[in-house]
């Protein structure tokens, strides 16, 4: 996995999202196929998602907390939230295949959250003004992720810089270190923030 795109699913996970990274839309014209483009991340969140706790010295736990994503992402805070996400190293911004309705409907089957009629219409509304909402009521929205920089809305598109990404994964593992210095994490993204976090390096202060 591409590590941009592995930031990015674990910045997800961690603000309660389930992730399909680096999908492969294919396009087939008569009896030829061809790779139309890969979707860096498709996320989805349901609205209550939560942590589980545990209080300190006992190991059973005590119960589950609603949370707010991180606000940068421009999530609802009612509704289940899908993200149709572009990851880049450099600037933030949609590749042309993003822009392709048929890209995204396919986005939208991968989940299988509307009918493929309505998954046409409503990619084509995605397209046209960077998100929708979906005949069961969740939001679909196209997030570009990449650069430095504040998060933003640019023409009713979320973009969120690699600088915030890393800012706010650093910040949760210092937060977090009690209870995950002697963890294994098996995402890679955090694991190399992780090992670095062991080496004395932050994202506010450097090595």
């Amino acid at each position: 996995m591409d590590t941009a795109v592995a930031l990015v699913q674990a910045y997800l996970h961690i603000n309660g999202y389930f992730t399909v990274c680096e999908y492969p839309v294919v396009e087939q014209r008569g009896r030829k196929t061809r790779s139309a483009t890969d979707i860096d991340v498709l996320a989805f969140r349901y609205p209550g998602a939560g942590r589980e706790l545990r209080q300190r010295g006992r190991r059973r736990v005590e119960g589950v907390v609603r949370f707010a994503p991180d606000p940068g992402l421009g999530a609802p805070d009612t509704d289940a939230d899908m993200i149709v996400g572009e990851v880049k190293e450099g600037r933030a911004h949609f590749n042309e295949a993003a822009h392709d309705p048929l890209v995204i409907a396919a986005a939208l089957a991968r989940f299988g959250c509307c009918r493929p009629d309505h998954a046409r219409v409503l990619a084509q509304q995605i397209v046209e003004e960077g998100s929708a909402r979906t005949h069961h009521g969740h939001v679909v929205r196209m997030v570009a992720f990449g650069g430095r920089g504040e998060p933003r809305e640019v023409a009713g598109r979320q973009r969120v810089s690699l600088e915030h990404v890393v800012g706010f994964l650093t910040a949760w593992l210092e937060e977090e270190w009690g209870t995950l210095h002697a963890t294994q994490l098996k995402q890679p993204g955090l694991d190399v923030l992780a090992l670095l976090h062991k080496c004395g390096w932050s994202a506010r202060s450097g090595p």
